[in-house]
């Protein structure tokens, strides 16, 4: 058997060809639109989605249940003697905390490690395929869990939203602030930092909303980040639910403002854009987990 595998959720932003390529689980998420019960990347396509946002359906996240998570853990031990589990951050949904139940159950215990690395999308992506590097590097299961959950604090995000409808909907904001907001043309833009959802500001135009993301960033790359740029271990993302053109456009912006840097992009998962709606761009940044760390 190999040593160590791992498994992650499609918070994570890797669809399930990249996860068979990479040899890791993806377990699909559920989404209930309208009542009806789709996966992310099986059953429900980013298409359809937004399709259904635009129409105004009712969408809402739910967690895997217990039966398909013991599922994918069971196939998994079948190959690897044992598991790294990295679901999506404890801080924006209770599947950590359900896996972390089931773990205990003496079929798991000591086999399959549940990670509190406080990720989700492309920063959840980017440490997975740190994590595939510290399996090389010879690390136990036990190391990696410490380091990631060491590290779970030295990544940010921020995002620019184009519409304030999704905000709306989700209770972050009032209906009359959105009202107003549609009719000044604001346009927020938020700070995901370990698993946390936050306003950062209100921008007047997106134009200025991309503005500010960027500059955030380079305070954040050249203070909090600093030593990390300066060793160049870390790493430089973004996402996006908006176009092709859009995102193209949105990292070669990133790009010319750090030249230099190489840029990892995912498409927005689809449970950050419930929230955000279509439209929204973002960049982030990631330490690599075991900078700084004693072996």
């Amino acid at each position: 058997m190999k040593p160590i595998g791992i498994i992650t959720d499609s918070h994570s932003s890797i669809s399930q060809t990249e996860a068979k390529d990479r040899g890791i689980l993806v377990l699909p998420m559920p989404f209930y639109i309208d009542g009806e019960c789709f996966y992310e990347g099986l059953t429900l396509s980013r298409e359809t989605f937004f399709e259904k946002m635009d129409a105004g359906a009712q969408i809402t996240t739910s967690q895997p249940s217990p039966a398909a998570v013991m599922e994918i853990w069971d196939r998994a031990l079948e190959e690897y003697e044992k598991v790294l589990y990295m679901p999506i951050s404890s801080g924006l949904s209770g599947s950590f905390e359900t896996a972390a139940v089931l773990a205990r159950d003496e079929k798991y215990e000591g086999r399959v490690l549940v990670v509190d690395h406080g990720q989700v999308a492309t920063p959840l992506h980017q440490m997975i395929l740190d994590t595939q590097e510290l399996i090389k590097k010879g690390y136990s299961a036990e190391k990696i869990k410490e380091i990631l959950e060491q590290g779970r604090e030295r990544m940010m995000i921020y995002i620019g939203v184009q519409t304030l409808e999704n905000l709306k909907r989700g209770g972050r904001i009032t209906p009359a602030a959105a009202a107003l907001g549609a009719v000044f043309n604001i346009k927020p833009v938020l700070k995901l930092e370990t698993g946390k959802l936050d306003s950062y500001k209100k921008c007047h135009g997106f134009l200025k909303a991309r503005k500010t993301m960027i500059e955030a960033m380079a305070k954040e790359l050249d203070t909090r980040f600093k030593e990390a740029k300066e060793a160049n271990a870390i790493h430089l993302l973004a996402a996006s639910s908006a176009s092709d053109q859009e995102t193209e456009n949105w990292v070669g912006e990133i790009e010319a403002a750090f030249p230099g840097m190489t840029v990892m992009c995912d498409p927005l998962t689809l449970g950050v854009s419930c929230h955000t709606g279509q439209g929204a761009l973002g960049i982030g940044c990631a330490v690599k987990p075991d900078f700084g760390m004693e072996r």
